[in-house]
């Protein structure tokens, strides 16, 4: 097994326990605040970690943030590489409904202060075996996909949150894309998940494909293989971190050498558990909860 690194986003999630969602000119009150560890990055390397991974989080965090080394370290995560930046703490704004769904506002912050001189610094210390983790919350993504590719470390992409910059990336050397239904319609134009994946398949032939897809569980498509998973039956109390949680472990368990369909299941099973509990990072079972887990499926 490879290290993972994961140069990806760190954050403080400002959560809102709220009846409803805030609509446009409406005003109103939190059932409840909370202040949690976040980041779809953090999320990401704590549940690769959490898998059984050898994790290396890189990234940057403001003075505000330097509890956030201390979160990743007790849960195993590699933090040498994280530095201080000059602004703060990139961070969202979280509102959970009394269903367990959840929107959010994120800042960047310090998550804006990612450079190539940066990603080439991190990058001396990997090479051909190693899998490189990104997600969309952090800037100079396509240096480091270009620095990765030259170096033949393997890239895997989970391109949340979608925007427009994401057809500007050098996609075509990704090895693993871990989308949901969304971000697969933005990049395909497809709504159907066979249509979907087999678009990514025409664009990205090389790739591996895994599409989330809700209370429908997961698809996944390469170009020889074909495989689905379905849900877990939990009480939902926070969603926040359910895909950053199916989407670590997966990595973590195709990476040690597991194949694909039981690192499906382990994936789906932990991120069953995570929005059985409240917070994102905080959610993220351990390996030896996953596999002693009695969860029946949906």
């Amino acid at each position: 097994m490879g290290k993972l690194l994961n140069i990806g986003s760190l954050n403080i999630d400002y959560v809102y326990s709220v009846d409803h969602f805030v609509t446009p000119g409406e005003t109103v009150a939190s059932l409840k605040y909370e202040v949690f560890p976040g980041g779809k990055g953090l999320n990401q390397s704590i549940a690769m970690s959490l898998a059984g991974g050898e994790v290396f989080h890189a990234g940057k965090i403001g003075k505000d943030g330097e509890w956030l080394l201390e979160v990743l370290g007790s849960r195993g995560v590699n933090t040498s590489l994280i530095e201080v930046g000059q602004g703060s703490t990139g961070h969202a704004i979280i509102q959970v409904n009394t269903k367990g769904q959840n929107c959010i506002l994120l800042h960047k912050g310090t998550n804006g202060e990612i450079t190539k001189e940066f990603a080439e610094k991190v990058l001396e210390g990997f090479g051909k075996g190693d899998l490189l983790v990104l997600q969309n919350e952090i800037t100079g993504i396509a240096d480091i996909m270009n620095l990765a590719y030259e170096k033949g470390i393997e890239i895997a992409f989970n391109p949340s949150p979608i925007d427009a910059k994401i057809p500007e990336y050098p996609m075509e050397k990704v090895s693993w894309f871990l989308l949901n239904e969304i971000e697969g319609n933005q990049i395909t134009g497809e709504t159907e998940p066979e249509k979907i994946t087999e678009k990514m398949l025409e664009k990205f032939p090389k790739a591996h494909i895994v599409l989330t897809l809700g209370k429908d569980g997961v698809l996944y498509r390469d170009a020889e293989q074909r495989y689905t998973h379905g849900i877990y039956k939990v009480k939902v109390e926070d969603t926040t971190a359910a895909g950053d949680t199916f989407t670590g472990y997966f990595l973590a368990c195709v990476s040690s050498g597991i194949d694909v369909p039981e690192a499906l299941r382990l994936a789906s099973v932990a991120s069953s558990i995570a929005v059985s509990r409240k917070g994102a990072a905080v959610s993220i079972p351990t390996m030896e909860e996953v596999r002693n887990s009695n969860l029946e499926q949906g």
